[in-house]
């Protein structure tokens, strides 16, 4: 049987339809928005995996390319490896439906959703969280929601809930927001350098949408939900539990109490879970698993109440406190800009490289093609927390962390017509204890302005964390990794002395108060401007000049019907100048000519030589020609790139000439004059210029 929902969301209508869609799955949904349709399948392993302590979840999202009638491109006309952007959404779909599952759920789920109709207008992300939720609420699995999600944009003044790409366009914040019927859940997203005040309005506007959503949603699992499966508690076992406690209870206390640095810290708890599973071994014997899950819940609850009650951290710091922060400029002498930033344990080296537009990035997704100029690429080896580590690729992770600080620094670019460089930074974390995505936009600030990219204003980033129990709780600015792993919500906000540029929040529990939020942005504002100021203190402005290693980019605009003359047949005539003159040249179909040289001499020649080439050779005017070509009657004779002219015999001297060859050979430079143009040739004199230089010799003479 087919059971559907709708609900207007924007003016539009959402759809849900589950029953005729990938029946044999525990939950499928159909999502549709518009013309745009995602199909959305929940499945999960009847039993619980056997000794494992973390919940194996795995989210996938796929593009279809027949969703818009398009073949895949190369060589297999197949759909390959995920794109960033369906990486990217695979991880807006798993963060805020992570936490909504009980603690002792062990089973393998997996959630798959293809995007198999889209109409270009309304985007699928935000279906695809949509529909994950409903097929989790409709199945079997025992999942706590339902949540839903939503874009929020805001075009003059106003919020508009799930803008179309035009829409975004114009708008000054967009926000990809998830939660439940009274709570956010997650939060991505960038701004024009709004107010704190403008984004909490915008989470308000969301969270009334979301409600309207998660009400559909229910109503559809009335009408069809499956009985949950049971989830069975951990058994406990109080005797080993008590054991365990009395040998490491105080301990723990102890060290959590205690100011060290992370690997001091780390090698205290790894000689405390040792010396207590040694001391339990022969009385319980291969319960190391359960021991080190108690030693665990200590330290979450330790931790937790030293914050609460002595607002003290493990580093010593107090909740509002920053940790030191060192910048250091230019350390790499080759790289065309690099800023090296430490706060406390967490290190970002960062460099900048320009490029010219045959640098720039093709994006061949759902939408037409396109190219991106700026990319930020973050990169997190294991040996930056102390760990060995398999190299394999670039991890959804580093994906994830990588656009988000992207996504804080791209607005405050240049305008590309003032600056037409492609712009890539990467950042490489040297050391994590924290927030490494947050140090990544600061660095990436940093080497911009050392690279002379005359970027808007500087951006600086914080992550704040949380801690609550009951009604208690504390907002902590710039949050260790312990902090990150045992707290409540990882909440990062980028922007400048002016506003947010960018934005991500994810909670481990239910959700959080507006109050929080408010607090937590409060904070996280005097933090920012903290870090400001010790930027600033490195540098204020961006340098005067670009590194002397980075490219010369020269701009100039020919007649659209000379385009093809400049690329030649085959392309040998760009090719050759692109090899004579050492250059990259690319043209555009509005007749811009971008070329990109190693120094200014060699791409001033080549625009040099390019101008030439489209200049129209004007009647009456002297050129400093090339004779290309010796005949009886006269000679070739080259006076701009790819336009020659005869110059008769008769036009070669004051006297009569008998031979062209006793005058010239090929490849002499000769000046001659235009003398006239006649159905696209041209004719040219010597001798005009002979008789005008003799007689303004007797004229002198006289």
């Amino acid at each position: 049987m087919i059971y559907t929902k709708e609900v207007e969301i924007g003016g539009k209508t959402l759809s849900f339809e589950t029953g005729r869609f990938a029946r044999q799955a525990s939950g499928s949904v159909m999502v549709r928005y518009g013309d745009t349709m995602v199909l959305v399948a929940a499945v999960a392993s009847p039993k619980a995996m056997e000794g494992i302590d973390f919940f194996p979840l795995q989210v996938e999202y796929r593009e279809k390319q027949a969703a818009v009638g398009k073949f895949p491109g190369g060589f297999f006309k197949r759909e390959g490896k995920p794109s960033e952007k369906e990486i990217l959404t695979a991880r807006l779909i798993d963060r805020p439906i992570r936490p909504l599952f009980d603690d002792n759920y062990r089973n393998e789920t997996q959630i798959v959703a293809t995007t198999h109709s889209f109409d270009r207008v309304n985007d699928s992300d935000v279906i695809a969280i949509c529909g994950a939720s409903a097929a989790l609420a409709v199945s079997n699995i025992p999942f706590l929601g339902p949540i839903a999600g939503v874009r929020v944009g805001r075009v003059d003044g106003s919020f508009i809930v799930n803008p179309t790409f035009e829409e975004i366009e114009k708008s000054d914040l967009e926000l990809v927001v998830a939660g439940t019927e009274d709570s956010i859940m997650m939060v991505e997203g960038e701004a024009l350098q709004v107010s704190e005040e403008v984004m909490l309005d915008a989470l308000r506007f969301a969270q009334e949408q979301i409600a309207k959503i998660v009400a559909a949603i229910k109503e559809l699992v009335a009408e069809c939900g499956k009985p949950k499966m049971t989830v069975e508690p951990k058994e406990v076992d109080r005797e080993l539990f008590n054991e365990v406690k009395q040998l490491a209870y105080n301990r723990l206390s102890d060290i959590i109490n205690t100011v060290m640095a992370k690997q001091e810290r780390s090698d205290a708890f790894d000689s405390l879970f040792k010396e207590t599973n040694e001391a339990l071994a022969e009385k319980y014997p291969e319960m190391e698993g359960t021991i080190n899950g108690f030693l665990h819940d200590f330290q979450y609850e330790l931790i937790r109440k030293c914050i609460l009650e002595k607002n003290l951290r493990l580093d010593g710091r107090k909740t509002h406190e920053i940790r030191p922060i060192t910048i250091e400029l230019g350390v790499l002498p080759r790289t065309h800009a690099s800023a090296l930033f430490t706060r406390g344990e967490t290190q970002s080296l960062t460099t900048l490289t320009l490029g010219s537009k045959n640098d720039q990035q093709i994006i061949d997704g759902l939408m037409e093609e396109t190219v991106k100029r700026f990319n930020l690429h973050y990169n997190f080896p294991p040996f930056s927390v102390g760990e060995v580590g398999r190299y394999s690729g670039v991890g959804r992770r580093e994906v994830g962390h990588g656009n988000l600080a992207e996504r804080s620094l791209k607005n405050m670019l240049p305008d590309e017509k003032d600056f037409p460089y492609a712009i890539r930074l990467v950042s490489d974390i040297l050391e994590s204890n924290g927030s490494s995505s947050m140090a990544t936009v600061c660095a990436g600030s940093l080497a911009l302005m050392d690279g002379g990219v005359p970027v808007k204003k500087a951006v600086a980033g914080i992550a704040m964390g949380l801690i609550k129990e009951g009604d208690a709780f504390a907002v902590l600015s710039d949050i260790l990794g312990n902090e990150d792993h045992f707290g409540d919500m990882d909440f990062k906000v980028a922007g400048t002395a002016d506003g947010v540029t960018g934005f991500q929040m994810d909670i481990k529990i239910k959700g959080v108060s507006f109050e929080i939020m408010e607090i937590a942005l409060r904070q996280a504002k005097e933090g920012r401007m903290h870090i400001l100021g010790i930027m600033n203190s490195a540098i204020a402005e961006p340098r005067p000049e670009l590194c002397p290693f980075a490219p010369t980019l020269v701009s100039l605009t020919i007649p659209t019907d000379l385009i093809g003359s400049i690329i030649g047949p085959g392309g040998k005539t760009i090719q050759g100048m692109q090899k004579e003159f050492g250059v990259d040249i690319s043209i555009e179909d509005d007749g811009t000519v971008q070329i990109a040289g190693p120094d200014a001499e060699s791409a001033n020649s080549a625009a040099t030589r390019i101008k030439l080439m489209t200049t129209q050779p004007t009647v009456g005017e002297t050129y400093d020609g090339v004779v290309t070509k010796l005949m009886d009657f006269g000679a070739l004779v080259e006076i701009l790139p790819g336009k020659s002219g005869l110059m008769h015999i008769s036009e070669i001297d004051l006297k009569k000439v008998q031979k062209v060859s006793d005058y010239f050979k090929e490849g002499d430079k000769v000046k001659v004059k235009l003398l006239r143009m006649e159905n696209g040739k041209y004719s040219l004199s010597r001798k005009a210029l002979l008789k005008e230089a003799a007689a303004e010799a007797k004229k002198n003479e006289e």
